[in-house]
């Protein structure tokens, strides 16, 4: 009888632990985390989430990429990454012609692949988790719209090819289409390369006249603290600039009045958040993995989880300075 009591007892803190998951995880799981220009800050906040989830959930997680934009050399990072395979990837998209074959070998090998803030649409990935890049094109171009009182010459400064900056550059587009007397100077592909948007803003800014640039609009975080720097430099305080990203150096030239604005995203969260569902993928496998899940009435993903956007000027920069400075303390 004494036996059969203790075997209960035994029994009922097992079957709790069965329930609440507690025997689900392993450091033995692995987790790759693959990307382009590492050394950024946005990218260091996106590693600190998807670490933070492998650290809650006690798995492994790998970070590749080059610390440059480089496509080639994330596809380098990718294969390697799916030779050594993993229980899930999860990847920012350089150049979706560079990339795709590989995101799709992957899913044959039946490994998950979830992008995040730069999509392979037409790839097997799973699914997408990033910002809704067109809205956010659609809130900065609003913001030029109303400072610029609906006229003057513009300037973008962008990575030509990569998803996410194509699809902001639409949204704005799509915001002075109704707005004709805002035009489009010139649109400069950076490549990748922050001291292109720096000489262009040295070649740009003097300009008077007809030819006068009126708003310097930078797509991705990289061009924003060259084109502030040149303009502090300059001492040029009759410009527009709306950036991307809370860098410090950009919330800085927010502060100081150089940057007018800029367009908060969530890497973070997307980096944690995606973790999360590529374990839920490893352990509760889709079947099968290779499915168009988009056009599937009966998925069980989503086909875009939208992490959200942001608009940050002078009225809220002290808030973003100060998560800033809290997220370093943990």
């Amino acid at each position: 009888m004494r036996t059969r009591q203790f075997a209960l007892l035994l029994a009922v803190p097992m079957a709790m632990c069965v329930l609440n998951g507690c025997q689900r995880h392993s450091y033995s799981e692995t987790y790759y985390m693959v990307s382009n220009n590492l050394d950024l800050s946005y990218w260091q906040t996106a590693i600190t989430g998807f670490n933070s989830a492998a650290r809650q959930y006690g798995v492994k997680a790998v970070i590749a990429g080059p610390k440059n934009f480089d496509a080639q050399a994330e596809l380098q990072a990718l294969e390697d990454a799916v030779r050594a395979k993993p229980n899930g990837i999860l990847i920012s998209v350089a150049d979706p012609t560079v990339l795709q074959p590989e995101i799709n070998k992957a899913i044959d090998a039946g490994i998950p692949v979830i992008t995040f803030d730069s999509d392979a649409p037409h790839s097997h990935r799973i699914f997408f988790i990033g910002t809704n890049n067109r809205e956010a094109g659609h809130l900065g171009g609003q913001r030029v719209v109303d400072k610029l009182n609906g006229k003057g010459n513009i300037v973008f400064f962008t990575i030509s090819g990569q998803p996410n900056l194509d699809e902001r550059l639409n949204g704005y587009e799509e915001i002075f289409s109704s707005h004709p007397a805002i035009k489009t100077a010139q649109i400069v592909d950076i490549k990748g390369d922050s001291n292109v948007a720096f000489d262009a803003t040295q070649r740009l800014a003097p300009l008077q006249g007809a030819n006068k640039i009126d708003a310097f609009i930078c797509l991705e975080a990289s061009s924003c603290k060259a084109v502030g720097e040149v303009l502090s430099r300059g001492n040029v305080k009759d410009r527009l600039v709306v950036a991307m990203d809370v860098d410090p150096e950009v919330l800085d030239f927010i502060k100081q009045g150089v940057i007018d604005s800029t367009i908060s995203q969530k890497p973070y969260t997307m980096a944690f958040f995606g973790l999360k569902l590529l374990d839920e993928m490893y352990h509760y496998p889709p079947n099968p993995i290779r499915l168009d899940y988009e056009v599937n009435t009966f998925s069980p993903y989503p086909v875009f989880v939208d992490t959200g956007t942001a608009l940050v000027d002078k009225d809220n920069v002290d808030v973003y300075m100060q998560q800033a400075a809290a997220a370093q303390q943990k």
